[in-house]
């Protein structure tokens, strides 16, 4: 299959319809060759910078991935943050009455790929690293390093968003890491043809490449929003990478690193259950958007599935609650208890109304979208040091981490203390699931840990049931409509 058309016609669409006001607009590119667009780039860097926000936009974009269809569950980042903390076991589908995510939450996604929604996040992720490779082709290629900082910037950018999308089709479609596996076909240019299956390996290099050039080339650039990648975000990134890679020294230098230079603060044990994790000016949150007006946001988005003061599913009773297991294991003076909260009268305590709000909390109150999304923030950072810390044997540094975010949620951190090795490391990534709670963090910490998953005791159809990591039900299959059109599959 041919692919230079489609990838460059989505790259021009996500800047003809994927931008809000305030993005900078370009006149329409369709009929200029990719000579062209990289020899005006050149010369006005500008164009390739509308495209670049064309692709931040597809993070949050409404049916990014199912344009004909218009799924429900279809919202960019924040709808695959669903569908792996479900797979991770974490979060509970509460409901099945309008079957939004009941196939995942019962193992049948990722085992059937036929399945529209196994083809969501390849096609998402490809969606964007197609934009990626646009802006990147505009400035020269991959190899190529723009003359000026402006354009080494935009650069920067495009190739962080690049290794960003791997690094997500790496996890949720390949088992684990494991160097000569081929799992994925590379695209660095809207210009290929449809390409093979590459190595685990190759991928990853990619990735580390990508984000070694982002590091460099953002250390002088101040973002005007946060929805933008700047230096604290590729270094995240690259972190995480290492982590999945089992380079754990390397992930806790980094982690190390942004925790050094860093401007972002812990949420204090207060604005636990009154922030809301609704405001893009929290000054922990790192990386996310500002959900405003003009973007037309409603039901169909991560708020209306996640916050029952969102009018949408969440609201009529398909809720996304937290394992009752997990739920169990907070400790009654951990101020992350108070978050979840027994909103029917049933005795169950799992729903995380207290935790991501609507600031009106009027039950199905907000109709038009302005509650922000968070994709990452400092506290992430914290654990992840703690993690690749005390997995590289720097216990000292692993507990020096873990205890600043828990010296704001227990009144006493001393028992941390006392741990060491397993111990030591199984406390840490407890303290992960319970704080990143919601925000799409445990399936990646399930995969680089191996971990075996134990579904809640409120699971709807396997209550108590334990699923290795690597388990089929767990990742993703090639999807279908890959193997139909790529002619590299045998």
């Amino acid at each position: 299959m041919k692919l230079k058309n489609i990838i460059y016609t989505s790259a021009v669409a996500l800047v003809a319809f994927g931008c809000s006001e305030d993005f900078l607009e370009t006149q329409p590119t369709e009929q200029i060759s990719t000579d062209r667009v990289e020899e005006i780039s050149v010369i006005n860097p500008s164009l390739q910078l509308s495209v670049l926000k064309g692709v931040y936009s597809t993070m949050y974009q409404v049916f990014s991935a199912s344009p004909d269809d218009e799924l429900h569950d279809d919202f960019g980042q924040k709808g695959y943050d669903i569908f792996s903390d479900m797979l991770s076991g974490d979060m509970v589908l509460s409901a099945k009455g309008f079957g939004w995510y009941a196939q995942v939450s019962d193992l049948q996604v990722t085992i059937n790929n036929t399945n529209i929604r196994n083809y969501l996040p390849w096609r998402y992720y490809y969606k964007v690293i197609f934009g990626a490779n646009a802006v990147i082709d505009g400035l020269g290629g991959t190899d190529a390093v723009p003359e000026t900082e402006v354009g080494r910037q935009i650069m920067a950018q495009a190739k962080a968003l690049r290794a960003y999308g791997y690094f997500y089709l790496a996890n949720f479609f390949a088992e684990e890491y494991n160097p000569s596996d081929i799992i994925l076909p590379v695209y660095t240019s809207i210009d290929q043809e449809a390409q093979p299956f590459s190595s685990t390996e190759d991928v990853y290099n990619l990735i580390l490449s990508d984000l070694n050039f982002a590091i460099e080339n953002l250390e002088n650039y101040n973002r005007t929003a946060k929805f933008e990648v700047n230096t604290d975000i590729a270094r995240a990134l690259l972190a995480y990478t290492h982590a999945a890679m089992g380079n754990n020294t390397e992930a806790a230098t980094v982690t190390q690193a942004i925790i050094d230079n860093s401007t972002y603060n812990i949420l204090t044990n207060e604005e636990l259950t009154t922030n809301g994790f609704n405001n893009i000016q929290t000054s922990g949150w790192m990386w996310g958007v500002d959900i405003t007006l003009d973007m037309d946001m409603d039901l169909v988005s991560w708020w209306g599935q996640v916050d029952p003061f969102t009018y949408s599913y969440a609201w009529v009773g398909d809720g996304k609650v937290i394992n009752a297991d997990l739920y169990n294991a907070i400790p009654v003076e951990d101020g992350r208890k108070a978050q979840f909260l027994d909103r029917n009268g049933d005795g169950n305590p799992y729903w995380a109304m207290n935790k991501f709000f609507d600031p009106g909390r009027t039950i199905g109150g907000q109709r038009s979208i302005t509650t922000d999304y968070v994709y990452m923030r400092i506290e992430e950072i914290y654990l992840l040091n703690a993690e690749t810390a005390a997995k590289s044997g720097d216990e000292t540094g692993a507990k020096t981490s873990l205890k600043a975010v828990m010296s704001e949620r227990v009144p006493d951190t001393s028992y941390i203390d006392g741990l060491s090795g397993q111990a030591l490391l199984d406390e840490i990534i407890l303290q992960t699931r319970i704080e990143l709670w919601g925000e799409g963090k445990s399936y990646l910490l399930m995969k680089r840990n191996k971990s075996t998953i134990t579904l809640g005791s409120n699971h709807l159809t396997y209550p108590g049931l334990s699923i290795p990591y690597n388990d089929d039900q767990l990742t993703f299959e090639i999807p279908d409509q890959e193997i139909v059109n790529n002619p590299n599959i045998d």
